[in-house]
């Protein structure tokens, strides 16, 4: 089996796109001062690769004993009965015993909330008594199975059982009458062959990354010693002396080399704030998961954006790019309008940076390479640099039509308010409560043709099949009343599942608002970092408060329930439970890395700070070259895992190296 993946533009238009990366002073900034040992860096960059490498070489292509080995199948296994099972699935035997009776059998996914049953198979009745007929289907195994037998003929239920198949697994569901002397039906299931552990490459993969990390502390361990400093420092010395006096003691262009880093630790942004760490090593963090879950990630159901509600992996690299973006552009545009730039100078540099992420944003969802030249009646209008445009143009001009000079620090006086972060920041909560209350008054009350007001659900087979047209309720309405079908994203994730047939986008109209939200969130953090500068107490203890407070929300919300909540989490919606809990994380996220790398400087943010400081560009580049080698090669098995995975987890190690060696070339994308 070929393990040649589809070319972008079919891959983009069959997966849902999460995750972005805009920020707004990209090149301004390179290294902030840290107290770790410069080589630290080179080493984790190296350390990275050759965990990849290594991660490679565990996951290599090859023959699977848990897939090979299996237990003795029954006598009366039908090999005729044979289904080429994919990624995720697992084969059913169904075994019919019962005299004079055709099933019909009929499959559900437990994931799937109050969906209609789908026709997996009939079994007519073999005609010979003692003979069973067997048919055959293939039943996912990403979640439990919930199966439903029913007498074609009399269409009653017959029996209905639930279970968790295993990826590959051989399996028996044996239908038979008891002979207990009541006339009773019972239905078995019978393992035939052992399903592989689909999730062991994840595990090694962790272990992997989990062996890198003690690694590199031990490396630094090592670095903070002196007598181990010392001796690392005469030996490089030694070699370079020997080096300079064999290049007759050395030209002034090589003299010049040897002080590159030096002269790259001493550079500072020429700006009056300090740079943070923690904000770009949050940033990065978020690019690299978007980069691996866009990749695919290993082709695993958690890496994967849910099907409606609920919070998976990929669902989270999005909101928190949205949420840090909000904090760098309160700290940017505090740190510009401080060195003397007019209003509206920074007016129009935001207006044009805004228009450019949303034309890359156009640009990057509509591929035409693969499938011919592109028209104008099938463009995508909505995307993931469109909305990150979008809402950094309000967020940004709402800051600048109310900016106040940052209050110097007032610890120590009375007069100062507790919450000055909020309090001289009123007329933009006002807004952003007006914002919010449309998009409550849209999304309850807005009448959508032949759909209930208020709808929720992901319409197709949902809520029983009762409203198959309603997908996104007054969120897809809208997109679709003012953007037209054919430029909405055509493949929502709500289609695996819920077997949707309407264009849902996730990136939509209304939706937006929500994301406007968020970053607004964010820029709360950055208000925190800023006017409680130096206090780092101050700082934890507002982190933790806002932390606890989204928290308390989203349980309000959603009554700590998937599905049975007022407003569930819910990404393709961008519900707001989905912004307050999202960004309850956040804080949590920047509460834990705050004190470790800006206070403490325990980490340094390698390797997530490389790729924060240069997201457009990997965030572009990951898009555009994702087609290329080394970031996608031919599997021997297509539907194997543990080469997804592999060849993942490599591409995702080489953005960070390149974002590693541009970030010491002081190379910065800048819009």
């Amino acid at each position: 089996m070929t393990g040649a993946r589809p070319c972008a533009a079919e891959k983009r238009r069959a997966r849902e796109h999460g995750g972005g990366g805009g920020r707004g002073a990209a090149a301004e900034a390179a290294a902030g001062g840290m107290n770790g040992p410069r080589g630290a860096g080179r080493a984790l960059a190296a350390l990275l690769l050759a965990a990849s490498v290594l991660s490679a070489a565990l996951l290599a292509p090859g023959g699977s004993p848990e897939r090979d080995a299996e237990t003795a199948p029954p006598r009366d296994l039908d090999k005729k009965k044979h289904v080429d099972l994919k990624m995720d699935q697992a084969l059913l035997l169904i075994h019919n015993e019962l005299r004079g009776t055709n099933l019909t059998v009929f499959w559900n996914s437990e994931h799937c909330y109050h969906c209609l049953f789908q026709v997996l198979v009939n079994v007519s009745w073999s005609g010979k008594p003692g003979k069973p007929s067997i048919a055959a289907g293939a039943v996912s195994t990403q979640h439990g199975s919930l199966l439903q037998l029913n007498d074609t003929l009399e269409e009653k239920e017959v029996c209905r059982l639930e279970y968790k198949f295993g990826e590959f697994g051989n399996y028996s569901l044996l239908v038979k009458h008891t002979h207990n002397g009541v006339n009773e039906i019972a239905c078995d299931i019978v393992v035939n062959k052992n399903p592989i552990d689909s999730n062991l490459p994840v595990c090694i993969a962790f272990l992997v990354g989990v062996a890198l990390i003690i690694a590199v502390s031990f490396l630094r361990f090592l670095l903070s010693l002196d007598d181990f400093h010392n001796w690392i420092s005469k030996a490089i010395n030694s070699r370079e002396t020997d080096r300079l006096i064999n290049s007759e003691l050395g030209s002034p262009s090589r003299a010049g080399s040897i002080g590159g880093d030096a002269q790259l630790e001493a550079w500072r942004p020429p700006t009056a704030t300090p740079r943070l760490r923690c904000v770009d090593t949050f940033r990065g963090i978020a690019l690299i998961l978007m980069v691996f879950v866009n990749y695919g990630g290993g082709k695993y159901w958690y890496f994967k954006h849910s099907s409606w509600n609920g919070l998976t992996v990929a669902d989270l690299v999005f909101p928190w790019f949205v949420f840090i973006m909000g904090s760098s552009i309160f700290l940017s545009m505090t740190s510009i309008l401080q060195r003397g730039c007019s209003k509206f100078k920074l007016l129009r540099k935001i207006a044009w940076r805004s228009f450019l992420l949303i034309c890359i944003g156009v640009v990057i969802v509509n591929p035409n390479y693969c499938l011919g030249p592109l028209s104008w009646d099938k463009v995508r209008i909505p995307g993931v640099l469109q909305r990150l445009g979008v809402t950094y143009f309000v967020v940004a001009v709402l800051e600048l039509i109310f900016a106040k000079p940052v209050p110097e620090s007032c610890a120590s006086e009375r007069s100062c308010f507790s919450l000055r972060d909020i309090i001289f920041s009123w007329p933009q909560w006002l807004f952003i409560l007006m914002l919010e209350s449309i998009w409550l008054g849209l999304t309850f009350f807005l009448p959508v043709p032949g759909c209930p007001t208020g709808y929720l659900g992901p319409g197709g087979i949902g809520d029983l099949g009762k409203y198959p047209n309603c997908t996104g309720g007054a969120a897809g309405y809208i997109d679709r009343l003012l953007l037209g079908d054919d430029h909405i994203y055509q493949h929502p994730s709500s289609a695996v599942l819920y077997h949707t047939e309407v264009a849902y986008d996730p990136e939509g109209i209304l939706g937006t608002i929500n994301s406007i939200v968020m970053a607004f969130l964010g820029i709360q953090a950055g208000k925190i970092l800023l006017y409680y500068k130096d206090q780092t107490k101050d700082i934890l203890i507002r982190f933790t408060a806002w932390c606890c407070f989204l928290g308390l929300i989203s349980v309000a919300l959603t009554k700590i329930s998937e599905n049975e909540g007022f407003i569930p989490i819910n990404k393709n919606l961008w519900s707001i439970s989905y912004v307050t809990t999202l960004s309850s994380f956040a804080f949590f996220i920047l509460l834990i890395l705050y004190p470790i790398v800006d206070v403490k400087g325990l980490w340094t943010g390698t390797p997530f700070f490389y790729p924060g400081m240069n997201s457009i560009l990997v965030y572009v580049g990951h898009e555009v070259f994702e087609n290329y080698f080394p970031f996608q090669w031919k599997l021997q098995d297509n539907q194997s895992h543990k080469e997804h995975l592999t060849q993942n987890i490599v591409a995702t190690a080489v953005w960070v190296l390149i974002a590693y060696i541009l970030y010491k070339k002081k190379v910065f994308w800048k819009i």
